[in-house]
């Protein structure tokens, strides 16, 4: 192989890589986007598939009260907004004060962004009345501008909670009037969802580890730029 050929082999494996690096850097964009979770099941259980793509499903309107009084409609407080939410309530003594904690860190690396809402709805309603739940935000320090504590008939958020967020609640003292422990009579998911502009679930995570909050910070961001590209 003569020296021309070789130079000519060694220019095209350092140039050629530094053209496509610079192309992208300056030509491309960076996209990258979260999945869609919870499809919509057919009678038979498989995914509803609608003009080729699967129909996910999307969390219905509700209204409850927030920690002020004040009437909580999501259709005016949260569409078009990204938001997280969690289910809890305010005499747990077992996973619920390390969830809040954790959502904090959400609600500080977040907090200048008017598009993202924390949403927490409590499944002891009748304890957990307004002034019960703005004494709980103002102990844990939320900032309730961005973040709602939310109550409200127990029939209607335990249906929210399994037929609209499909996360599992229970109250235990239903079928068993003996237990009045209340950590051991609400049972309720330690999982935070993430929840776009228009319902859809975009994210899963474990609201017990810094891990999995630090992941959905991130997400929240990806999600936030999909949304300015989208408008």
């Amino acid at each position: 192989m003569n020296k021309t050929l070789k130079a000519g082999i060694l220019i095209a494996i350092l140039v050629v890589p530094a053209s496509i690096f610079l192309f992208l850097k300056f030509f491309g964009a960076n996209r990258f986007d979260l999945p869609y979770y919870m499809p919509q099941l057919t009678e038979r259980g498989e995914a509803l598939v609608v003009n080729g793509d699967t129909a996910f499903h999307q969390v219905p309107p509700f209204r409850l009260v927030d920690q002020a009084g004040m009437s909580f409609d999501s259709d005016s407080a949260l569409t078009n907004k990204i938001y997280v939410v969690s289910f809890f309530f305010s005499r747990c003594g077992t996973i619920c004060p390390v969830i809040t904690r954790n959502q904090k860190m959400i609600q500080d690396a977040l907090k200048d962004n008017s598009n993202v809402r924390l949403v927490s709805i409590s499944i002891d309603p009748k304890y957990d009345t307004p002034e019960v739940l703005s004494q709980y935000a103002e102990k844990i320090g939320a900032d309730t501008t961005m973040w709602s504590f939310l109550t409200g008939d127990k029939t209607l958020v335990y249906d929210l909670a399994i037929k609209g967020y499909k996360l599992p609640v229970a109250d235990a003292s239903a079928y068993d009037p003996g237990i009045t422990d209340p950590d051991e009579t609400f049972i309720h998911s330690e999982k935070l969802l993430l929840v776009d502009g228009r319902g859809y679930i975009r994210g899963i995570y474990d609201g017990t580890l810094k891990s999995e909050i630090k992941r959905a910070i991130v997400e929240i961001k990806v999600l936030l730029d999909g949304t300015k590209e989208s408008i």
